[in-house]
């Protein structure tokens, strides 16, 4: 999936852009100088969304942006939609869900938390999707996003509360709400919640990135459901990055094992054989453990090298998805991908369509994107204030914050808390709206 394609969106209406942008205008500035510890030492233990960080720790996107990347694999959704069979269909939901957290991996510069009001779009005519996203409340921090292909054949939404927490030398981010897939000529809904993401060693040494927990994907029409476990890299290193897990129809019969790492690929093979490879793979961890004379240091937090062969194919196996290849630029540039490359590019057509509110026209990013650091650092301490400010007005006249393109609502296939997409915003009627920049 090229990023260079023409994307054939010659109207200024379809915000489309024909040659995509390769680099930067500038890369990054080096962290080296800078003394995380002095600013976190105060917040063990506290949530960080109350912390105001300097802005030589972030990467030049808001994190509105950065959910539009769970968008970088959308072919995965088209492939699930053209199959017939709900278990296929199921194989590729999951890859869809494991690829898009797959860009994190070495992503250590935090997004810039974005303002109440502020808007995103990304129409990718070259990749079959539109999106529109917004940053629905401030206290506590959540975005609403809504994707829906443009050939009419699914809709991808979600809400996230990025649930930040600083462990003395971890960070983790806990991403609360609930993601969306709708396969419309399926009639199929399915929803998950995404792992926990750790960034190590940020007072000290190099920064590396896990990732945690369960991710339960369900099909609410046939009750099949796929139980993925993101393993933590455990002592020796020898789990990092791994994700397995099985596809399960509504009477818990197993129909399919899946593996492979969140970072890499993601394989399908039927149980009986993912199981015995399992305990063999067992019996020889245990062997090795015998014959080494096993040291009882305490846990480190230092990067564990990962086993050289990475992905073990087991026979039999199918590839679901395979990571494209970073380019070759992406450690001077945030370690973005190609995709995270393009998406605070801007020219005159589009700027001419897109509502003020879009992340694109916020300065401050713009300012670090063009390594002027000095003036992202004052650009982002004048917009926090003005919406201190404008907050402090709010309920000075007994105002409510009204959100402009999603409403607060059960999640219409599970009942959790949600904020649901209230439409209009592609007929590019923007007046009335707020002056967040």
């Amino acid at each position: 999936m090229s990023e260079d394609k023409d994307c054939g969106g010659g109207d200024a209406l379809s915000n489309g852009i024909k040659k995509h942008r390769t680099s930067l205008p500038s890369p990054m500035f080096s962290r080296n100088d800078f003394s995380i510890w002095s600013i976190l030492r105060k917040c063990i233990g506290m949530e960080l969304s109350k912390i105001t960080m300097p802005v030589i720790f972030n990467e030049p996107l808001s994190f509105l942006q950065r959910l539009s990347e769970y968008m970088e694999h959308t072919y995965l959704i088209q492939k699930a939609s053209s199959l017939s069979d709900p278990a296929e269909r199921m194989q590729c939901v999951a890859a869809f869900a494991v690829s898009a957290v797959a860009s994190q991996w070495e992503r250590t510069g935090k997004p810039f938390n974005p303002l109440l009001g502020e808007t995103y779009e990304l129409v990718r005519d070259d990749l079959g999707f539109r999106l529109i996203s917004e940053q629905v409340s401030h206290h506590p921090p959540i975005s609403a996003f809504h994707a829906e292909g443009l050939s009419n054949d699914f809709v991808f939404h979600g809400s996230i509360y990025p649930k930040l927490k600083f462990w003395g030398k971890s960070v983790e981010a806990e991403p609360k709400g609930t993601i969306t897939l709708e396969l419309l000529q399926h009639n199929e809904a399915y929803t998950w919640t995404n792992p926990t993401c750790c960034v190590h060693n940020i007072i000290v040494g190099k920064l590396w990135i896990e990732q945690y927990g369960t991710m339960e994907i369900t099909n609410h029409r046939t009750g099949d459901k796929c139980v993925l476990n993101f393993k933590p890299c455990g002592l020796f290193g020898k789990e990092l990055h791994k994700v397995e897990g099985y596809i399960q129809d509504k009477s818990k019969k197993k129909l399919c094992a899946l593996y492979g790492k969140w970072t890499e690929c993601l394989y399908s093979v039927d149980p009986a054989s993912f199981d015995a490879f399992k305990k063999n793979d067992k019996k020889n961890t245990e062997e090795k453990k015998h014959s080494k004379q096993m040291s009882a240091s305490e846990e480190s937090d230092e990067m564990p090298m990962p086993d050289s062969e990475s992905v073990f194919v087991i026979p039999g196996s199918v590839l679901l998805w395979r990571i494209a290849p970073r380019p070759p630029n992406s450690a001077q540039m945030y370690n973005f991908t190609s995709f995270a490359m393009v998406l605070n590019e801007v020219d005159k057509d589009m700027e001419s369509v897109i509502p003020k509110t879009d992340c694109r026209l916020r300065p401050d990013i713009r300012a670090m994107e063009n390594g002027e650091i000095d003036l992202a650092s004052e650009e982002k301490k004048r917009l926090e204030e003005k919406q201190r400010a404008a907050r402090k007005n709010r309920s000075r006249s007994e105002e409510d914050w009204r959100t402009r393109w999603f409403h607060q609502g059960p999640n219409p296939h599970n009942g959790a808390q949600d904020w649901l997409y209230s439409g209009s915003y592609w007929d590019r009627n923007y007046s009335n709206l707020p002056d967040i920049y």
